[in-house]
């Protein structure tokens, strides 16, 4: 135990996981001890080298360092910590956050270099313990703090003292008024909360173990708001644990944001099941395209499975309103499932995420179960057998019905999903090849995230077209002969021509070169530029607006003959081979260097098999 001294400069610092993340917590502290002690606030990354963060904190010259911790960065700070204790023997260091609010004892005897763990709510317990630090040392007399005590024999022993009672939160000041985080916030996203604690008991995760919801102040919530988008910020996601667990709160929110949003985006995390049918109604009706975002945890659709972690759930009630958001086309959707749950196997997880991706989310998250510290699913986790990581992020390893092998597998389906349909390369070709040519959209992942593996491109990295030959590899060589055993009644000239299709829409610039064998002959070519530039209402009058002359279609322009209709295509979502398309994108408008694609498209006729005449 460090002898006491005169205490006078504070940093709190935390390392997140990217750079455009901020911490919501480090600025709730200094928002509530700032008025009375010298606070900065100092955020790096979990990439970060370690020295690095070291020596910037050593420049700060601080008397009391705080760390926010979670799983993500847990390991990582203990690398700082060791340092700093290194270099600077007088240093205080307390740690606090989610991860050490939990086996607090643990961790205090693990880590012998750290001084304090704030546990739980943190504002008033750092406070006090800053005021005793300067004033009388009296630490017993701090609720939710861990200290060592040092005996009147020598030895030291750790104290935890019993939990502070929850915060008022009408006490807090707002944690959003710092001037010195101005000049970033239209480059970062700032987290946000209007309540803290969660309505249910799902016991895989940390939000369980408080009871009960705590609202913030309705109008200092909207003044919040108001600031920080007047000030700039671009993205602002709500960290609250249900967002619309109170209807007419969340109505009433909802009515501010869009009467006053600006351009900015909002994320929030609902529960869908519970979302009322007028709130969707007013948000069909009222919202912006794309200033809302939603963020839905499933995590599974397996009833047993549900049941087991105390989640309730009703999955018809999910789907309708993820089917009613999805057809209003104003809110983009962002699914989460969770393998490795009890009572779910390989075959049933399959269903789980075969059920979800049947609503075609714009994202869908495969995460895999972490055996957190204070929840209920940790302390349980003998009853099914499970085996997990000893360290953060305590992912399990297995369990009596899910294997090692088979979590490995699902990892190759995490893999391609992030790539593929997460990142919407290719979402024509997908959505063909989910519905034609594979038993369901988990085995299209699934098999070609095997392949991928037995080619060891997880080994390497890739640019976009390589991407699209990967997948045109997987499907040439493998999967017709499988999909002609199986019965399946895709055809891969449609495919091919759908992933085309994609790749020109997926660039901003005329792409230098293609990734498949161009057929088309230069004659022909030259003859549809021609033809293009001569009689341009044949294709559109938006097309003929434009007024591209035959070099500027040579400059700005890629043509590609497809086997079907694209335009009935696009209307009615069927591939007929009736006619053919002739495929003609645009880059920047044909002026704009830089712009969007874009598409256009001229029906061909029998007579245009040959040469354009």
């Amino acid at each position: 135990m460090r002898e006491p001294e005169n205490m006078t400069q504070v940093v709190l610092a935390t390392l997140n996981a990217k750079y455009i993340h901020t911490s919501l917590a480090l600025r709730c502290l200094k928002a509530y001890s700032g008025h009375e002690f010298d606070i900065d606030i100092a955020e790096y990354t979990i990439k970060d080298p370690a020295m690095n963060i070291v020596a910037d904190l050593f420049a700060r010259n601080p008397d009391v360092v705080g760390f926010s911790c979670y799983i993500w960065n847990i390991e990582e700070t203990i690398t700082v910590i060791d340092m700093l204790r290194k270099i600077k023997p007088s240093l205080r260091i307390v740690l606090g956050g989610p991860e050490v609010s939990y086996d607090t004892e643990f961790w205090m005897q693990r880590l012998p270099q750290v001084d304090f763990i704030v546990v739980g709510e943190g504002e008033e317990t750092f406070h006090h313990m800053l005021t005793e630090l300067r004033d009388t040392q009296k630490f017993h007399m701090v609720f939710g703090l861990a200290y060592r005590k040092r005996r009147p024999d020598g030895t030291v022993e750790v104290v935890v003292n019993p939990p502070r009672p929850k915060l008022d939160l009408a006490t807090l000041p707002s944690p959003h008024r710092f001037a010195e985080d101005v000049p970033r916030l239209a480059s970062r996203v700032v987290y946000f909360e209007t309540s803290r604690g969660c309505p249910f008991s799902c016991q895989f995760c940390l939000s369980s173990i408080e009871v009960g919801v705590r609202y913030f102040d309705m109008e200092r919530t909207k003044s919040d708001i108001t600031y920080l988008i007047d000030s700039g910020a671009k993205l602002i996601k709500f960290v609250d644990r249900t967002f619309n667990i109170k209807r007419d709160y969340a109505l009433e929110i909802f009515h501010f944001l869009i009467e006053n949003h600006r351009g900015c985006v909002f994320q929030f995390e609902i529960t869908a099941d519970i979302m009322r049918p007028e709130v969707l109604d007013y948000l069909a009706e009222h919202a912006p395209p794309g200033i809302f975002r939603f963020e839905i945890g499933v995590q599974s659709t397996n009833d047993p499975t549900n049941e087991e972690v105390q989640r309730r759930q009703n999955f018809a009630k999910l789907t309708r309103t993820v089917t009613k958001v999805k057809e209003s086309g104003k809110i983009d959707q962002h699914l989460d499932l969770i393998a490795g749950l009890p009572l779910e196997n390989y075959d049933t997880f399959r269903k789980t995420f075969n059920d979800v991706f049947e609503l075609r989310p714009e994202e869908l998250q495969l995460g895999f179960l972490k055996m957190l510290r204070g929840t209920g699913m940790r302390r349980d986790a003998d009853k099914h057998g499970y085996i997990y990581m000893d360290r953060a992020p305590y992912e399990i390893l297995g369990n009596d019905i899910l294997p090692f092998s088979d979590i490995v597998r699902i990892k190759r389906v995490e893999d391609v999903l992030e790539k593929y349909w997460n990142a919407h390369r290719m979402d024509h070709a997908l959505l063909y090849l989910v519905e034609k040519a594979f038993p369901s959209a988990f085995d299209f992942f699934q098999q070609f995230g095997d392949f991928w593996e037995s080619r060891g491109w997880q080994k390497i990295g890739h640019q976009l077209e390589d991407l699209f030959s990967r997948l045109w590899a997987f499907l040439s060589e493998v999967h017709t002969v499988r999909a002609a055993e199986a019965g399946l009644g895709w055809e891969p000239d449609l495919a091919l021509g759908l992933m085309k299709l994609d790749y020109f829409l997926g660039h901003n610039y005329k792409p230098r070169k293609v990734w498949w064998d161009f057929t088309m002959d230069k004659q022909a070519w030259n003859g549809w530029m021609q033809r293009l530039a001569e009689r341009p209402d044949e294709v559109s009058d938006v097309f003929a607006a434009l007024g591209l002359s035959e070099k500027e279609l040579h400059k700005h322009a890629v043509i590609e003959r497809l086997p079907f209709d694209l335009k009935g295509y696009l209307k009615n979502g069927v591939l007929s081979r009736e006619s053919e398309t002739l495929l003609i994108v645009v880059y920047g408008g044909g002026r704009d260097e830089g712009a969007s694609a874009k598409p256009f498209m001229l029906k061909l006729t029998p007579v245009d098999a040959g040469l354009p005449s």
